[in-house]
């Protein structure tokens, strides 16, 4: 039986139509339009609608996956899987006002803590794009990015809901 490599189409009875993304010594990885990534036996009935015959030993799906997500986070806004501390866990922020005539806005933390990530990935990118930018000078890089460093630092009271101390805010650090 010849092995399939990284790349093949195939066509699967239960599953559909889908590509491999991996091998490994007795499974294919596939990627079904339908229903996602499955793994099925190296002999299971499937119709081959494409074959790859490069070397099996390719560069896998996963290893691909994890180089463009690395690349994705360090040049784009999408967010990073950040952790909300354990114990903030579906809690719930209430906002009560002075006047108790007034509603009060509850507001589910996981929400609330999702767009402070948010809000912190996207200060990331612009310092990015401060420091990569061919229209300012040094001097304007330098003042950007004491303005950001500051903006930082007015986050800090947010770092409590991190799980991880390394995604906390960092502002000016005093000697």
């Amino acid at each position: 039986m010849k092995i399939l490599g990284i790349g093949s189409r195939i066509n699967h009875n239960e599953f559909g139509k889908g590509v491999i993304t991996n091998v490994t010594s007795t499974m294919y990885w596939v990627t079904f339009m339908d229903s996602g990534i499955e793994t099925i036996s190296l002999d299971s009935d499937f119709e081959i609608i494409e074959a790859v015959t490069d070397d099996v030993d390719t560069i896998s799906f996963s290893e691909v996956e994890q180089s463009l997500i690395s690349i994705l986070r360090k040049w784009s806004d999408a967010s990073s899987i950040t952790p909300i501390a354990d114990k903030w866990k579906k809690g719930t922020l209430i906002l009560q006002p002075l006047d108790s005539n007034l509603a009060s806005k509850e507001i589910p933390i996981d929400t609330f803590f999702h767009k402070i990530v948010m809000v912190r990935d996207r200060i990331r990118v612009m310092e990015q794009k401060i420091n990569s930018s061919k229209n300012l000078e040094d001097q304007e890089k330098v003042d950007l990015q004491q303005y950001i460093t500051r903006i930082y630092g007015s986050l800090t009271t947010f770092n409590v809901l991190f799980n991880n101390k390394s995604d906390h805010f960092i502002g000016v650090k005093s000697n």
